[in-house]
């Protein structure tokens, strides 16, 4: 449990760093319209922070959920995934409020790149998932063994 309130600590800090980044920078290049640095910081609180309270919460039962290797394959690929989409969000983000005009390879590149770690966290919510639901049949059997 304390592995994965680790990680949501992590990631909130990260979310915070964002969010800092995101007003310090468009407000130093006197920037005010619509630009990728300012989902930095939601996706990180939401995707990062409050999805690992959640696991913690899960982790804590008891029901078994780390043994699974698709809840260590979640880990992997969603702890991949999350920071990739994060940096690629700020790489899209600092031309924009720079106006820096991007060739179409660095902007495929960008856009390919945020795809991967965008199939990463979708992979890792599935397995994800897929870990509750055998920790959950796991409990109901264990529960009904000890009628």
């Amino acid at each position: 449990m304390k592995k994965y309130l680790n990680f949501a600590f992590a990631y909130a800090v990260l979310a915070m760093a964002g969010g800092v980044f995101y007003r310090e920078f468009t407000k130093w290049n006197a920037f005010t319209g619509a630009t990728a640095l300012g989902k930095v910081h939601t996706h990180l609180f939401i995707l990062g922070m409050f999805l690992f309270l959640i696991v913690a919460l899960f982790a804590g039962r008891g029901d078994g959920l780390e043994r699974y290797k698709s809840f260590r394959a979640f880990l992997y690929l969603y702890n991949v995934g999350l920071p990739l989409t994060a940096v690629m969000m700020v790489a899209r983000g600092i031309p924009q409020v720079l106006a820096l005009p991007l060739s179409k390879g660095m902007d495929a590149a960008i856009s390919g790149i945020a795809g991967i770690g965008h199939i990463l966290l979708g992979t890792g919510v599935v397995l994800l998932l897929l870990s509750l639901k055998k920790a959950a049949r796991h409990a109901e059997t264990a529960a009904q063994g000890h009628r």
